[in-house]
């Protein structure tokens, strides 16, 4: 039941979200889209998680690669509501340049793109010429993506076994995981098929691929990320009047007798009608008031795991096409951020996205610059005679949660056992690995989630996607 005033009124209900990124951004843009009041903490002096962006030297630089698909609707959904979809456009239609620098007969490049046909024959013709796979290879790929569309990715069944093995299964070669499975499921699970859920596959797999012709199509920002993620966010936060507390951390949350809450912070109490816990799974565990879950320990057991990020920046252009994965080297996938990094005088940016890199996230910054940049002049020949301005190194030991077999039945849902109490974060039971759209998708459930307990009525903002 919603507080009253001393007219007897109903007053405006009242919430603080702790946590700053896409999934407390998107709670807060929610709850205070519905008329409640809202406050916002985050404990870094800026929004966007771990999706963010920083100055070095005359270039404004991305922690990290980050892209999302036509299939994302709630993160093309925050892109809107921010006013920043034009500064993140899509592929007119899906095609990702594979180059292969281990073949036999040299370097090869590969394409995996779609025709404009119904599913699955949009991607026939691509498979069907895929050069770095065997005819054989390719026939048994066609069988197992028709399995695969067979499933249900929230079967829990799937979730306790592994990728690899269902690959292994069905018929799948070692190269056609290296060259086509692997290629697609490291940079969205951020895992190799053998510690990925085979649940967290298939939902990738079944969801990007085979469901809407052009639900694969790429988009990524053509603009810093801490312009949308921050900037826009912050302006969007300030126009629906949600108090937004930066470098502020929850120190203590506890429920009051009345069955309000408290929030503690360094200086100031804050009191509430409801707390959205928008932080990682440690975080959270460390706030959660006793009781709030069955078993809150089980938060620990969800894993970590890291995203490693290159930076080179050459002297001249060495990359013509704005991005392409490799097969045949330790390098994943190349993108060109020139343009949104500002960079001026005529030479090229690159930024060189490892996902799993629990081998490498810890290597010196020499030692990364020793192996890498043969490696790009191996796939780019022009950067052979190039000079490099800068080498530099981002890393994100915890990026996501590591969607391990078995991970589905560690992640909770939205809403704890303590009234007024909800989780959000992508690590949360979005149903997706962790990505920007897993994110976005648990502010939902937890804005959602209160909203019903509040009384108050809202549209699912992907109801009619849906």
């Amino acid at each position: 039941m919603a507080p009253t005033d001393a007219r007897g009124a109903a007053a405006r209900p009242g919430a603080v979200v702790v946590g700053g990124g896409l999934a407390g951004i998107t709670a807060a843009i929610q709850l205070a889209d519905a008329g409640v009041a809202v406050t916002l903490l985050e404990g870094r002096p800026r929004l966007g998680g771990l999706a963010f962006s920083f100055r070095r030297g005359d270039l404004t630089v991305d922690n990290g690669q980050h892209v999302y698909l036509r299939c994302c609707t709630a993160y093309r959904w925050f892109l809107d509501r921010v006013d920043g979809a034009r500064l993140a456009p899509l592929q007119d239609r899906l095609d990702v340049p594979v180059l292969d620098v281990a073949h036999p007969r040299g370097p090869r490049l590969g394409r995996i793109r779609r025709d404009p046909l119904p599913v699955p024959f949009h991607l026939a013709r691509s498979l069907a010429t895929y050069p770095h796979l065997s005819l054989a290879e390719r026939a048994s790929v066609g069988r197992a993506a028709l399995a695969l569309k067979k499933l249900d990715p929230a079967d829990p069944a799937l979730d306790g076994i592994d990728f690899a093995t269902w690959l292994g299964r069905h018929g799948q070669s070692p190269r056609a995981i290296e060259a086509l499975w692997d290629l697609v499921g490291i940079p969205t699970l951020n895992a190799p098929a053998p510690d990925a859920s085979m649940g967290l596959a298939a939902m990738v797999f079944k969801t990007g691929l085979l469901t809407d012709p052009g639900a694969a199509d790429i988009g990524w920002a053509h603009v810093p990320l801490g312009h949308l993620h921050d900037t826009l966010a912050a302006k969007t936060l300030d126009g629906l009047g949600v108090r937004t507390l930066l470098r502020t951390k929850a120190e203590r949350i506890s429920r009051t007798d009345d069955g309000r809450w408290t929030v503690e912070l360094p200086g100031e109490t804050l009191h509430a009608d409801a707390v959205v816990l928008a932080v990682p799974q440690t975080e959270t565990h460390a706030l959660l008031p006793e009781d709030a879950l069955d078993d809150a320990d089980r938060l620990l057991d969800i894993g970590t795991a890291p995203i490693l990020d290159l930076h080179v920046v050459y002297d001249r252009k060495v990359l013509k096409r704005p991005f392409f994965t490799a097969l045949g080297s330790p390098v994943q996938w190349v993108f060109d951020r020139t343009g949104s990094s500002g960079l001026t005088g005529g030479g090229q940016y690159l930024a060189v996205s490892q996902s799993a890199a629990q081998d490498e996230i810890d290597e010196p910054v020499a030692a990364l610059r020793e192996r890498y940049l043969p490696e790009l002049e191996r796939l780019l020949p022009a950067a052979r005679g190039a000079g490099v301005r800068d080498f530099f190194v981002t890393r994100e030991r915890t990026a996501t949660f590591a969607p391990t077999p078995g991970v589905g039945r560690l992640r909770p849902g939205a809403r704890t056992r303590a009234p007024g109490l909800y989780l959000a974060g992508a690590w949360t039971a979005t149903g997706w690995p962790a990505t920007m759209e897993g994110a976005v998708r648990s502010g939902f459930s937890a804005a959602g989630a209160a909203l019903s307990a509040f009384g108050r009525r809202h549209d699912h903002p992907l109801q009619e996607a849906a």
